[in-house]
């Protein structure tokens, strides 16, 4: 196993000399440019404790290596070097990085999670920490993962709707899929029907694309008993959908329509009809 090496307090100390002999090369403003640009010239340069550059250290390593080394860069304190991520993320899926999917420490899951990508080789360690006690920050990350790849999670999304785990990122995953599938538009329209949250539900039926969703909306937004964000979600699915609603409809009195309006700094007009 190589040696574990600071790249970026090396790259620190050598952007401040630069800096001390240029002071007034850049304005403030064109150094956020051009620190970026240094660090990646620093990825080709040589660097002697490590007798190679920065990319090339890091391209002569195993798959398992680099996890390795990954994970001792967390475990040790020493910032993980954008290098390291990059060969990483230039493999692929490994399945040295699957199995990093399974550590217990968040910031290597959320790190994992990004290299990992939505590659389906991924997908059941995705699953596992969906349905895992991990935090919601690292389950909101491999739900969106799993929306770039929803058709080929739909099976396991469905099983595990069926069990009754985690439901709602479930109906989100499933409404990301491009195949057709009775089975989810089914699922999709009923928690939409009998759920609670019908802005999030109307969301789903728009993502999802099926325009036999299109009546049950155009039902619901003619409801007296609607409050205004219920109103623009199932505008804007309808819409999303095709169809078309253009009743005028008076939201003055509504406090979500008020507080908008508040924090727009739009004056409340009681009279005003808003069809949004």
């Amino acid at each position: 196993m190589k040696k574990l090496i600071d790249f970026d307090g090396l790259f620190d100390e050598k952007l401040a000399e630069y800096i001390r002999r240029n002071p007034k090369k850049y304005t403030e403003k064109q150094w956020e440019n051009v620190i970026p640009k240094l660090y990646r010239q620093f990825g080709d340069t040589y660097v002697a404790v490590a007798g190679a550059t920065p990319k090339q250290y890091y391209a002569e390593m195993s798959d398992e290596e680099l996890a390795e080394t990954l994970e001792r860069h967390f475990a040790e304190g020493v910032p993980v070097p954008d290098f390291l991520c990059r060969e990483i993320e230039t493999r692929g899926c490994s399945d040295a990085l699957v199995r990093l999917l399974s550590s217990r420490e968040e910031e290597i899951l959320t790190l994992a999670v990004n290299l990992a990508g939505s590659s389906e080789k991924a997908f059941p360690a995705y699953f596992d920490l969906l349905t895992s006690d991990v935090n919601d920050d690292i389950k909101e990350a491999v739900c969106e993962q799993l929306k770039g790849g929803a058709d080929a999670a739909k099976e396991r999304a469905l099983a595990l709707y069926a069990e009754g785990k985690e439901r709602e990122m479930m109906l989100e995953i499933l409404s990301r899929c491009k195949q057709r599938d009775d089975r989810i538009y089914d699922l999709l329209l009923d928690a939409f029907r009998t759920g609670d949250e019908i802005p999030m539900h109307a969301s789903y039926l728009a993502a999802y694309g099926d325009e036999r969703a299109l009546p049950v909306l155009l039902e619901y937004i003619d409801r007296d008993d609607i409050n205004f964000l219920e109103f623009r979600e199932l505008k804007y699915a309808i819409e999303a959908l095709g169809g078309e609603y253009n009743t005028p409809r008076d939201f003055s009195a509504d406090p979500y329509f008020q507080e908008i309006c508040a924090q727009s700094r739009m004056p409340v007009d009681p009279d005003k009809k808003s069809d949004a």
